[in-house]
């Protein structure tokens, strides 16, 4: 994974679609389906990202790929108002998050077991 230059204000699909891990392919059918993720377009007619663009990505895959949602139950998430600044959709931009958030609940419900 290439990381983002620093100081751009806006990415290419294929910048961005290094660094979140996600096709292009995917990216353009995500905007189709997702109202919330709209990249602008340059004068050339390319899609040009921003940084609230790539949060949103990062919530979509989060909510699709680690949480469960299907396109449908993400879109219903993500259109409540303030989705974005939701302190419980934090973007995970860690591949190993959900395999360390899986450990700890694993081993806080073998701590419950042992309690009781």
């Amino acid at each position: 994974m290439k990381k983002l230059p620093e100081g751009k204000i806006y990415y290419s699909i294929t910048e961005i679609a290094d660094q979140t891990r996600v096709k292009p392919h995917v990216l353009r059918y995500w905007e189709s389906e997702f109202p919330c993720l709209s990249p602008k377009k340059n004068r050339a007619g390319n899609r040009v990202y921003q940084a609230r663009d790539i949060k949103m990505i990062y919530l979509i895959k989060q909510l699709l790929y680690e949480d469960g949602f299907t396109i449908a139950g993400a879109k219903k998430r993500l259109s409540r108002k303030g989705a974005l600044d939701d302190p419980n959709l934090v973007p995970s931009s860690d591949p190993d998050r959900s395999k360390l958030v899986k450990s700890l609940k694993s081993d806080l419900e073998n701590l419950l077991k042992i309690l009781d």
